[in-house]
């Protein structure tokens, strides 16, 4: 028998599937912490108890697939490694276009003089003993680079050259922007690019602890990785291209949400951790975002579900809002270890410092909140958050950490980082209050929701009388920004609303009128014209008070806070190549490939030659990726316009696609 392995690597739970795909049924399922230092240690954990639970034997596994959520949650919380952007044949002025400024967070610039035309010629050379001499510069300041040229995807040389000179004088990984999208913008390229760099170190490691536990148990089968649009990628590919990685965990979800209800049309809502996804299903097929996938507020070019994700989900950060008299709540966007999942293995440390900020008459700024190390590449850090790490040996209280109000700026620096983590109140915490989960220290989520129960609001007045109640206030608000993100959903995929800005109609006096049925001397009535599938372990605890609000169907399915994993093993793999093919003179037609350019002498020789040339690289990507029993297709988008009676070539865009099943072991 042969049976597929789903792995699905959360920000706070890691899951793992044994499915028996001929049968259409699983077999066994398991859940265990995310282990952020070690990865392997979760996922192993996760991996031995599904294949024990499934009663299969190790050699029965003949594949194995692997989603994960750290990518996109690294993105919305605005986490990552350092590294330094070369941006070749750009003015000063495009680094502030597209969000670029906002991703690279302060980190190195080496602009060089380079670049190409839109017709793919050389603008200017590239100075490469500038480049050398700005590279050494840096040293170990950065953990890996990013490269973006002019019109590098009409002509990718000096985004190649940059990158073989960067590699022999650092060995450290390199982004090329062309290898990433064929479509033009720079900036946004560039963008893509950065965070493609940011995020090697991190699927790099995930990947490799992977196979590492593989290898221990003795699994040995193809390793497959989803992509941001639900297909599959080798394990080798993702380690260049971890950008694709981002909404790999939601879009896996979606095939998973599929595979469980058989739904055609519905919404489906998946709640983790860190962050909600949310995606429409149409015809049983997700909608692919044509703009690229958009997370944490950054729009880059990799193609991906139509995924709205918000920094929302059970461990989200529980803000008091001061402002005004009244107070109120706020979640997310950023996750904290919640306090109650702190005390599992800190149980002294953490009852003791709860028990001494009870103890005390008011509540201080800092009462609440611990600290966590979480290890890391530690190159670019001033002289103060070296400081501030080198004290964070251990969990602590966060007050413990600090000498001076002057280092909290620095332990922010560290906590975008990601060199440390901070545990608060969370909903999960409130869910224990409340005894809606049992599986952490309950009792150290009561005494930490009574301390800032104790905090004043601006009248003066107690956020609550009591830990339930302040719990039962976190799990409203919860409710209220998950219908917020369902609304902005449904509005942004309905065509009756297009052009208008959903998030504006989901908060609109209108829309809250009619999920509360106003009735009046106006009737107001607001309800989801389709199903929603609420997935995520958490799921239960939360989503049917949102059903209720929204006026619709909610779908639970018996394996929602496994379905990441399930979807991981469900996809199929999928891989494209795209090029232009210009006319930037009469009679003359350039076909822009990965190789060089190619001119021809007519439009319809040039697309002959795209196509061929694409098919083949589609087709070759596919079986790098894994893939068997191909299927090829090829589309062509040519721009004409009509002069004088007279049809004239202007532009086309030749893509090839390439799909199959993964290959897997006999």
């Amino acid at each position: 028998m042969a049976y597929f392995l789903g792995v699905d690597t959360g920000g706070t739970y890691t899951d793992a599937v044994i499915l028996d795909e001929a049968a259409n049924r699983i077999l066994g399922k398991a859940k265990a912490l995310t282990s952020r230092q070690d990865l392997a240690v979760g996922i192993g954990q996760a991996v031995d108890a599904a294949i024990a639970a499934a009663g299969v034997a190790v050699g029965d596994v003949a594949l194995v697939s692997l989603s994960t959520t750290l990518a996109t949650n690294a993105l919305v919380e605005g986490q990552g490694a350092r590294v330094a952007l070369v941006f070749i044949g750009f003015d000063a002025g495009d680094l502030g276009r597209g969000g670029l400024t906002e991703a690279l967070k302060g980190d190195p610039v080496l602009q060089l003089s380079g670049g190409h035309s839109h017709a793919g010629t050389e603008a200017a050379p590239l100075d490469l003993a500038a480049l050398e001499d700005g590279v050494r510069a840096l040293g170990d300041e950065v953990s890996g680079f990013a490269i973006a040229a002019r019109f590098a995807t009409r002509n990718p040389a000096h985004e190649l050259a940059a990158r073989d000179l960067i590699r022999r004088v650092t060995g450290r990984p390199v982004t090329c922007s062309h290898e990433l999208s064929a479509n033009l913008n720079g900036p946004k390229r560039a963008l893509t690019a950065v965070l493609n760099a940011r995020l090697i170190g991190m699927i790099d490691r995930l990947v490799a602890a992977c196979e590492r536990h593989l290898v221990q148990v003795g699994i040995d089968a193809p390793l497959m990785v989803v992509r941001g649009d639900g297909a599959l990628i080798s394990a080798a590919m993702v380690r260049e291209r971890p950008i694709e990685t981002i909404l790999s965990g939601p879009a896996a979800s979606i095939v998973g949400a599929r595979w469980l209800t058989g739904a055609s049309d519905a919404l489906v809502s998946d709640i983790g951790g860190t962050t909600t996804d949310v995606a429409l299903l149409r015809g049983g097929l997700p909608e692919i975002d044509p703009e690229g996938a958009r997370v944490g507020g950054f729009r880059t070019m990799v193609e991906a579900v139509a995924m709205r994700t918000t920094g929302l989900g059970g461990d989200s950060e529980v803000h008091l809002v001061t402002e005004g008299l009244t107070g109120g709540l706020r979640l997310g966007p950023r996750r904290l270890l919640p306090v109650s999942l702190l005390a599992v293995d800190h149980s002294p440390m953490v009852h003791a410092a709860l028990d001494r900020w009870l103890s005390a008459d008011a509540v201080g700024e800092m009462d609440g909140r611990f600290v966590v190390p979480m290890g890391g590449q530690r190159g670019g850090l001033t002289a103060r958050e070296l400081a501030v790490l080198d004290r964070i040996d251990r969990p602590m209280t966060m007050a413990g950490a600090l000498t001076s109000r002057l280092e909290v700026a620095a332990l922010e620096r560290l906590v975008a980082r990601g060199l440390v983590m901070i545990s608060g109140v969370t909903p999960s915490d409130a869910a224990h209050v409340l005894g809606r989960l049992e599986t952490w220290d309950a009792g150290a989520a009561e005494k930490a929701l009574r301390l800032i129960a104790r905090r004043r609001t601006g009248a003066g007045e107690r956020f609550a009388a009591g830990p339930e109640i302040f719990a039962q206030s976190v799990v409203d608000q919860l409710t209220q920004q998950t219908v917020d993100c369902l609304l902005e959903a449904a509005f942004g995929e309905d065509a009756g609303f297009a052009g208008q800005v959903a998030e504006d109609l989901a908060r609109h006096p209108l829309a809250v009128a009619g999920l509360a049925q106003h009735r009046g001397v106006v009737e107001v009535s607001l309800r989801l014209g389709v199903p929603v599938i609420g997935l995520g372990a958490s799921a239960p605890s939360w989503y049917g008070a949102v059903g209720d609000r929204l006026g619709c169907k909610m779908i639970l399915p018996e394996h929602a806070g496994v379905a990441n994993a399930i979807g991981a093993v469900a996809g199929q793999i999928s891989q494209r190549a795209q090029a232009v093919v210009s006319s930037p003179a009469e009679g003359r037609f350039v076909a822009h490939l990965a190789t060089g350019l190619e001119v021809f002498s007519s439009a319809a020789a040039a697309l002959e030659a795209a196509e061929e040339a694409l098919v083949i690289e589609a087709s070759d990507r596919a079986r790098q990726a894994g893939a068997v029993d191909l299927r090829v297709s090829v589309d062509r988008a040519v721009k004409e316009v009509e002069i004088e009676g007279r049809r004239m070539f202007i532009e086309a865009t030749v893509t090839a696609t390439a799909s199959g099943r993964p290959r897997v072991a006999r």
